[in-house]
């Protein structure tokens, strides 16, 4: 029979390390507890936020375009489909009021409250939201969420927008936007005109960006604000360049990473949710940011040029169109189609064109190329006009024309102003020699290429003029 030897009893020396080897497991317990206990709390809170993730910043590229200040907040409000943009006081009604540019979900009946802060205080008051006509039977739409200040509430700095229902004063960084326009002044801007081009993604037309930005220096544009989604590397140096010289200023457009944005402009023409990349959105945050810093703003794209027929500059023209049409209006432009797959020589008589040769090898529409338009119809006239608008005068916007002003609009004459527009055809049945010659652009031609060549050339995309 064996016989068990006796227990030996641990030394002082083992019982203390197992007593730290407990000590160490019941401490990695609570800590993957606790852990645990966080993620799974903020998994319920991002919850609420689709279909909007938390975005990731935008890339650094160059050192313009890291000076950008990131001025879309993108704060999406909990339990409710509503992402809240930007803020702006509004000085035009009977009482103190800031109004909250949103896009919602049309179909979603949402009540709101909205937080101040103000002198290191909270203050709560009811939100009332508008939601805009023009959404082109997309799901969600542009939305202004008016939140009247509460008294006491003397000079509030930021704001938010919280659901009516679970309404909770907890607030985090990210959700506060800060109130724009609260010092103006109606009669001393910082820029005359102010063009807003919305929403630039997937570009990668550098000479007709290029041509654009040149004409409108050449009209008497002081700035043009771009907001962007993406495009190429070459597109990113010519932006970084006008960023650098004063005359861009690029607005990060990321609203592709908080829903399922459509790339056309009607549910047919592309799925999605909201219109464009949410270009309406856009156009009215471009409205108030530049409302008392702009004596006017225009809404047109890339493609689109207002040219004066009887004047040289929008400086000229302006004057003019207040006193045919009176002030303080829109101005809207009739759309004449120059379509860019149609090249045609000048007439026999016409003057002859200069030379452009050294931009064939650039990627994009030149616009000197295409001078002959589809003539105007009654089908026409009224698609896809743009317009320059006195801000102060307009309370909201869309794509072409407003949607609430304080004086309506007025058609301009088309001897007296245009628009010039370098697009696919919209009258495809038309023959080579049904469309009509106009050569309204080249008066512009010898300022126009000089400036272009130098652009291109100081951004290594044409050889310098020693090396020719």
């Amino acid at each position: 029979m064996r016989r068990n030897k006796p227990r030996q009893r641990p030394t002082p020396q083992k019982l203390r390390c197992l007593a730290l080897v407990c000590l160490l497991l019941t401490f990695l317990s609570v800590l993957l507890f606790v852990r645990s206990f966080r993620i799974s709390d903020l998994m319920n809170d991002q919850l609420w936020t689709q279909p909007y993730p938390e975005p990731k910043p935008e890339p650094v590229r160059t050192e313009a375009a890291a000076t950008q200040e990131q001025v879309i907040s993108f704060a999406p409000v909990k339990n409710t489909k509503t992402l809240l943009l930007s803020a702006y006081q509004e000085h035009r009604t009977n009482r103190k009021e800031v109004r909250v540019i949103a896009v919602v979900l049309r179909s979603e009946k949402a009540a709101y409250r909205c937080i101040f802060c103000c002198q290191e205080q909270q203050y709560v008051s009811e939100g009332v939201s508008n939601i805009h006509q023009d959404h082109y039977n997309f799901p969600y739409g542009t939305a202004d969420i008016m939140c009247p200040v509460p008294s006491g509430c003397e000079a509030p700095t930021h704001i938010t927008v919280k659901s009516a229902a679970n309404f909770s004063q907890d607030t985090t960084h990210h959700e506060l936007l800060k109130i724009r326009n609260q010092e103006v002044q109606s009669d001393k801007f910082d820029f005359n005109f102010t063009v807003c081009f919305s929403t630039m993604f997937n570009f990668t037309n550098v000479l007709q960006l290029v041509q654009s930005l040149t004409m409108l220096q050449l009209l008497g544009v002081n700035r043009v604000v771009i907001y962007k989604t993406d495009c190429s590397p070459e597109i990113q140096r010519i932006l970084d360049y006008y960023i650098g010289k004063g005359f861009v200023e690029l607005i990060p457009w990321s609203l592709s990473k908080f829903m399922n944005v459509s790339y056309g402009w009607l549910p047919e023409h592309g799925p999605g949710q909201i219109h464009y990349v949410g270009q309406i959105p856009a156009l009215n945050d471009c409205l108030y940011r530049y409302m008392y810093k702009s004596r006017y703003v225009a809404m047109n794209d890339v493609d689109e040029l207002i040219l004066p027929q009887r004047v040289n500059s929008w400086l000229k023209l302006l004057p003019l169109l207040e006193k045919t049409y009176g002030a303080n209006k829109c101005y809207m432009f009739q759309n004449n189609v120059f379509p860019k797959d149609v090249v045609l020589p000048p007439p026999p008589l016409a003057e002859a064109a200069p030379s452009w040769e050294l931009w064939k090898n650039i990627s994009g529409v030149n616009i000197l190329d295409h001078l002959y338009q589809e003539p105007v119809t009654k089908e026409t006239y009224y698609v896809q006009f743009k317009i320059i608008v006195n801000p102060r005068a307009v309370f909201s916007t869309s794509v072409h024309g407003v949607q609430r002003s304080q004086n309506g609009c007025a058609w301009v004459d088309r001897n007296i102003a245009r628009m010039h527009h370098t697009r696919d055809k919209r009258q495809p049945q038309l023959q080579p020699s049904q469309l009509i010659y106009d050569d309204r652009l080249l008066s512009f031609s010898a300022p126009l290429i000089r400036t272009v060549n130098a652009v291109l050339r100081e951004n290594g995309l044409l050889p310098a003029e020693d090396k020719l």
